[in-house]
C-alpha cells in the first residue's frame, strides 16, 4: 500500500470520528451562535494560526457574521540586548486591553482554536473574554489538551473555560501517521477537521436562523461574476445594519 493510500485511510477515520463523537457539540455550538446573533450579538474568531480564522472569513458560501479577532503589541525600542531573566516579562493580561480596544461586548460569541489547548495567547484571551461575559466555543484536541499543562497563572486550558467544546479529534502532537524510517509522525490533522467542524457549525447556524425568520448573509465568491457587487451592495450593508 502506498503512503498516499494510508494517509487517505487515516483521514477517512478522522472525519468519521468527528461525525460520530462531535455531532451533539456541533449542533450545540450552532444553536448558541444563532441565539446570540438573533439577540444582536457578534461572532469573533481567533485561533493559534492553523486554519479557522482564515478558512471562515469572507469566503464564498460563508457567513458575513464571522469576524476575525486579531491583536498584537508593537514596541519600538532599539536598546542594546541585555539579560532580563530576573524580570517579569509575561504578557498575561494583554488580552484584556485588546478586548477593551475591540468591538466586543458581553453576550458576544468567541470561537477560539488551539489544538493543544495551552497556546498562551488563546488561553489568555479566553480567560479575559469569560470575565467580560462572552460565550466561548473551543475547538481543540482533547487527547492533546489533557496531556499538557497550562502556561497561564490560572492553571486553566482552553476547554476548561468554554461553554461548548468541540474536539477536533487530532492526536496528541498533531500528526496522523507513523512511517518507518522517520522519527516524527507525518501529516498534521487538526486543520482538516477544524474546517470540517466549523463549516458543519455554519449549516446549523443557517438552519436555526431561518427557523427564526432571519436570513443570514451568505457571501458570494468575489471572483465570480457579480459576486463582489452582491457582497458590497447587499451583504455588507445589511450586516452593518442588522448583524446578519
Amino acid at each position: 500500500m502506498m503512503l498516499l493510500d494510508r494517509y487517505w485511510e487515516e483521514v477517512e477515520k478522522l472525519y468519521n470520528k468527528v461525525k460520530t463523537t462531535q455531532r451533539e457539540n456541533i449542533i450545540k455550538a450552532g444553536k448558541l451562535i444563532a441565539e446570540a446573533v438573533d439577540q444582536g450579538a457578534c461572532v469573533h474568531i481567533c485561533d493559534s494560526g492553523h486554519i479557522i480564522d482564515h478558512e471562515l472569513i469572507y469566503r464564498g458560501g460563508g457567513l458575513i457574521l464571522f469576524k476575525r479577532f486579531k491583536y498584537d503589541l508593537v514596541v519600538d525600542n532599539a536598546v542594546r540586548k541585555r539579560d532580563r531573566s530576573d524580570m517579569d516579562t509575561s504578557m498575561e493580561g494583554l488580552a484584556a486591553y485588546a478586548l477593551k480596544a475591540s468591538g466586543a461586548r458581553p453576550g458576544d460569541v468567541f470561537i477560539l482554536g488551539s489544538v493543544s489547548g495551552r497556546t498562551f495567547k488563546i488561553v489568555d484571551l479566553a480567560y479575559e473574554a469569560k470575565k467580560l461575559g462572552m460565550k466561548i466555543i473551543a475547538v481543540t484536541s482533547m487527547e492533546y489538551a489533557t496531556t499538557v499543562d497550562s502556561p497561564h497563572s490560572s492553571g486553566l486550558k482552553l476547554y476548561e473555560m468554554a461553554d461548548v467544546v468541540i474536539d477536533n479529534c487530532a492526536p496528541a502532537g498533531e500528526a496522523l501517521m507513523e512511517v518507518e524510517g522517520l522519527e516524527p509522525r507525518l501529516c498534521a490533522s487538526s486543520g482538516l477537521t477544524a474546517a470540517f467542524i466549523l463549516w458543519s457549525v455554519t449549516t446549523v447556524i443557517v438552519e436555526e436562523l431561518m427557523k427564526r425568520g432571519k436570513t443570514p448573509g451568505v457571501l458570494k465568491s468575489a471572483n465570480f461574476p457579480g459576486g463582489n457587487e452582491y457582497n458590497k451592495n447587499y451583504v455588507e450593508p445589511r450586516y452593518e445594519r442588522e448583524g446578519l
